[in-house]
């Protein structure tokens, strides 16, 4: 099936983990360390996203966050489409601000 901006998804990840001690923060930590070896980036401070070609890589990486939850906090994981990821508006202030770069992706026929 060819790419399309249906078929491609982001991964958002959305957390609020416990920062009082200092083992928790080290938790919190290692925890957004582990999800950026693994792909994602930083949308905001406790959002990170990352661009999947399909639904099957989009699992594995789901998967792969899943295993590294840490004992307490709240995490939540939301997919969308390329689609509807474009529709998004984003603001700093009142000055509207582009949204990330979608990664280039070399297609073979």
């Amino acid at each position: 099936m060819r790419l399309n901006e249906y078929r491609i998804l982001w991964i958002l990840v959305f957390f609020d983990l416990p920062t009082e001690t200092k083992k928790e923060r080290s938790v919190a930590s290692r925890f957004r360390q582990d999800i950026m070896r693994d792909g994602f980036a930083m949308f905001q401070f406790s959002i990170y996203l990352r661009h999947c070609n399909s639904r099957e890589n989009a699992d594995v990486h789901i998967k792969r966050v899943k295993k590294l939850l840490p004992e307490k906090g709240h995490v939540g994981i939301m997919t969308v489409t390329d689609k509807q990821f474009g529709m998004m508006e984003l603001f700093y202030g009142k000055k509207e601000k582009e949204l990330p770069d979608t990664p280039q992706q070399l297609e073979l026929f």
